[in-house]
């Protein structure tokens, strides 16, 4: 019959997917192989995102049409992992409606995965085992990681901000830091293998290493994998305003890696809210934190997250939203409807005092309206600019176009000749045109020489 194969379907950040690869990583280990389709798959497991109400539907919708595979093939298993497995709401709708999943387990246990799969073989009902709390940081764990040249890396879990919208804290468990020697290995073995451009990954990354001891933090962290031989690029996210630091600041302004693109999610430029949101900073803090970065990082490229339509926000308030836009001038902005999730003090409010779904949207096109203005801007700035990009691969949309990424996250549209393969190829370019939501450019160079000799076979993530 051949090795079992599995399918990981993720939803949510690059948290969930980092979670998938070390899921792909244990069932590698077990004699699975990665099917390319749910319909090959002898296990399928669903990897839920909790944070924005439209995720959960979509994975909730998923797994529903998965009954119908389920029913075709009886032997079929199907797990469901991930944060909404962390919420009661989501048990009793598994429970009611999708018998025909096997295992659910939370964002806590996944590295007792193997063992849930033989709880299964050994069971004739589902079997529900989410872990309510964290224990201490699991190292060592098998990866199936991603084809190409980009990684991430854990080096924080958890969350202690507790803003007042958000379900992480509680999906996700309290703040645990990862050692530095433990990171650095990690990062030095993937330097190794061929990965150049890496991501360190926490729900907040500045506050890195205050649990440790002795207390380290963020930069520190970043100034020791600096020196990895074969690292070109260094990435980090997210970010919280609060504990973003001037050491912090000046460490990135030094670097040579680390990357000229900065999340930054500010979430609303209302005081009222911020205080009402637990966000712990002001406009006037915040903003004084942006020129402070642009200070010592001139060209740095700013991005952020704003929420629009918070219980109990006012025109006011959403005037005073519109004015740090344009103050900061985002290179672009994720912008999002509130929606209530399960546990946190805004779903309360929001039973309470909500904004007409009629006002959030008017306020999110005048955002979005306004945000796309200054970021085509930002982007026509940019011409005849020389940059370095990474070709990620062929355009989804124009197979005679790749699609790169520069230093500053910005997403670089290059005429592709079928004789070259560029992709996993850092190149020389120059900006030529400037859309809003991308750039054009020219290779202006051959690529650059491969940091390492060293190179890894794997198989693609889903």
């Amino acid at each position: 019959m051949g090795e079992p194969r599995y399918f990981i379907k993720t939803y949510g950040c690059q948290m969930n997917e980092r979670d998938s690869e070390i899921m792909a990583g244990q069932l590698d280990q077990m004699g699975f192989q990665m099917a390319s389709s749910d319909k090959e798959a002898d296990l399928i497991i669903v990897n839920t995102c909790a944070v924005r109400g439209t995720a959960e539907q979509h994975a909730l919708g998923y797994i529903g049409q998965l009954r119908q595979l389920k029913d075709a093939r009886p032997d079929l298993k199907l797990a469901v992992a991930g944060c909404m497995a962390q919420e009661a709401g989501t048990i009793a709708w598994l429970k009611k409606y999708a018998s025909h999943v096997d295992l659910v387990f939370g964002t806590h246990n996944l590295h007792e995965l193997p063992k849930l799969l033989d709880q299964v073989e050994q069971q004739d009902e589902m079997v529900i085992d989410v872990w309510q709390s964290a224990g201490e940081v699991v190292e060592h764990l098998p990866s199936h990681r991603a084809e190409g040249v980009r990684a991430f890396v854990n080096i924080i879990y958890g969350c202690d901000k507790f803003c007042t919208y958000c379900i992480v804290p509680f999906t996700r468990g309290r703040e645990r830091s990862r050692e530095i020697a433990a990171i650095r290995a990690e990062v030095e073995a993937l330097a190794q293998e061929g990965y150049q451009d890496v991501t360190v990954l926490g729900q907040n990354v500045n506050s890195y290493g205050h649990d440790l001891d002795p207390a380290v933090d963020l930069a520190d962290l970043l100034a020791a994998l600096e020196p990895i031989e074969g690292i070109r690029w260094l990435r980090y996210m997210t970010s919280h305003p609060k504990d973003f630091s001037q050491k912090l600041i000046d460490t990135i302004a030094a670097s040579q890696k680390i990357t000229r693109h900065l999340h930054l999610p500010v979430q609303s430029g209302s005081n009222p809210i911020l205080k009402r949101m637990n966000r712990k900073y002001t406009k006037e803090s915040y903003l004084d934190l942006v020129a402070r970065i642009k200070k010592a990082i001139p060209d740095v490229s700013l991005t952020t997250d704003i929420i629009v339509g918070f219980p109990g926000e006012t025109e006011a308030d959403f005037e005073e939203t519109l004015d740090l836009v344009r103050q900061v001038r985002f290179d672009s902005a994720f912008t999002f409807l509130y929606s209530p999730r399960e546990r946190t003090p805004a779903a309360r409010w929001e039973a309470r005092d909500p904004v007409p779904n009629t006002v959030k949207k008017d306020r999110l096109n005048r955002l979005m309206e306004l945000q796309y203005q200054i970021s085509l801007e930002a982007n026509q700035a940019l011409i005849g600019r020389r940059d370095i990009v990474l070709v990620e691969g062929v355009s989804r949309k124009d197979p005679h176009v790749w699609t790169a990424r520069s230093h500053h996250n910005k997403v670089v549209l290059l005429d592709r000749d079928p004789a070259v393969d560029l992709v996993d190829q850092f190149v020389p370019v120059r900006i030529t045109q400037a859309k809003t939501f991308y750039l054009t450019g020219e290779v202006v160079g051959p690529p650059l020489p491969a940091l390492v000799n060293k190179r890894r076979m794997a198989l693609p993530m889903v």
